[in-house]
This record gives C-alpha cells, sequence and structure tokens, in this order.
C-alpha cells in the first residue's frame, strides 16, 4: 500500500500536525521526533556485514527539543531544524505515518 503525501504540516506548540492527502490527522509530539530521529548520528548505521555500530550516547542540548523550522525533502520526507543544532535527520513520510500510528494505538 502506498503512503499517502501529507497534504499539510505545520508545527503547533511543542507538536507537529499533519494531514494527510487520505484525510487522516497525525499530532507528533516535538519531543518524540527529536528522540526518534532517524539520522546515523542519533540511530547509528549499518556496515557492509548488516551489524549497526551506534554512536556513543550524547546528551540533548539546550533546545533539544524545540524546533525552529521544516522543509520539504524532494517528494518524501522532511527535515527539522532543532534549536540546539541538529538537523541532520529526514523524516520520510513513511516514517512519519509509521510515528503517527504507533501514537493513535498507544
Amino acid at each position: 500500500m502506498a503512503i499517502p503525501t501529507p497534504r499539510s504540516i505545520q508545527q503547533i506548540g511543542q507538536e507537529l500536525a499533519v494531514v494527510w492527502g487520505d484525510g487522516r490527522e497525525d499530532y507528533l509530539s516535538l519531543e518524540r521526533l527529536r528522540r526518534d530521529c532517524p539520522c546515523a548520528m542519533c540511530r547509528g548505521e549499518g556496515d557492509l556485514l548488516g551489524r549497526l555500530h551506534r554512536p556513543p550516547q550524547k546528551p540533548y542540548g539546550l533546545g533539544a527539543f524545540h524546533a525552529h523550522g521544516w522543509e520539504k525533502v524532494g517528494g518524501y520526507a522532511i527535515q527539522l531544524f532543532w534549536q540546539d543544532g541538529h538537523h541532520d535527520g529526514i523524516y520520510t513520510y513513511e516514517y512519519l505515518r509509521k510515528l503517527g500510528e504507533e501514537v493513535a494505538t498507544a
């Protein structure tokens, strides 16, 4: 099944509101999005043998859970810009949808 594309994405307070093309609405906590950042520095990186190498744990900086903007990446993702300077995570629409489904079933 194809993942719908967002019709609208807005930051509302401490949440990212996503209205999907199929009418579904998800409200994702900015703190959760940062803690679940998909970049290699936060999640780790796989090698050619399929082993996951995790980076050392680092504390979140001041403003780590506050976004000061985002931009579209192609037709498949967004990139969030965090106040502590982190901006490496590319959040695919599929990943955002999955996080929204997890919130809805919790």
